[in-house]
């Protein structure tokens, strides 16, 4: 049963991605970052039932992720604009590209996962379907970052690719004491918070949050 809800919630995770990604409404996104924060803290809490010491890397990733995170992005939403700069790639190529992504990334890393992590745990769900959507969602968040002109929207793909990382993570090593202290560590909160102010300095000077303009900048 737990390894079902733990599948389901897992693969929500490309969902909300997708939502992230594609929605031009840079506030629908961040909201869609604070829905999969809430989704990623599910998991780990129901693999804390097997190991305690996960409930205070729980405690830290509500904190970060789930509250932190969201409000940075919002209120220098708030502060810039809440439209999306005109993508490198246009509105229906971008969601084809991600779905094919998505659909590649998923299924190749779901077929090779012996391979990729020769551990017991990996040929049993829902230790297969978390490592095939930890690495999916990590090349969503790098696609994000590689096609967007936006730099939010960049700081969004930064963190989908986190939640990547930290699935994986909790994942593979669910037992391990050393997977709290790791977890907690490479919480990306400081960067999204002093990424966020340095686009807000850009806004200031360009009026705009297109990456582009930073080609303009001279010492």
């Amino acid at each position: 049963m737990e390894a079902k809800l733990i599948s389901t919630l897992s693969l929500s995770l490309i969902i909300t991605s997708m939502a992230i990604i594609e929605l031009r409404n840079l506030r629908y996104s961040a909201y869609s970052y604070l829905l999969q924060a809430i989704i990623l803290c599910s998991i780990i809490l129901v693999f804390a039932k097997t190991n305690p010491n996960l409930y205070y890397w729980v405690i830290v990733a509500v904190i970060t992720k789930v509250i932190l995170i969201p409000t940075f992005l919002i209120r220098y939403i708030n502060k810039t604009t809440d439209q999306e700069i005109k993508p490198l790639v246009g509105y229906l190529p971008s969601i084809l590209l991600a779905l094919m992504i998505m659909i590649i990334f998923y299924k190749l890393t779901h077929t090779l996962t012996n391979f990729i992590a020769a551990t017991p745990e990996t040929t049993h769900e829902p230790f297969r379907t978390n490592l095939a959507v930890s690495f999916t969602i990590f090349i969503l968040g790098l696609f994000c970052i590689l096609v967007r002109r936006d730099a939010i929207k960049t700081v969004h793909g930064l963190c989908i690719l986190e939640n990547g990382i930290h699935l994986s993570l909790v994942s593979l090593a669910p037992a391990l004491t050393e997977t709290v202290l790791i977890g907690i560590v490479t919480d990306v909160v400081i960067a999204v918070y002093l990424l966020l102010y340095v686009i807000h300095g850009v806004f200031e000077k360009f009026g705009s949050t297109d990456t582009f303009q930073l080609k303009t900048l001279r010492w």
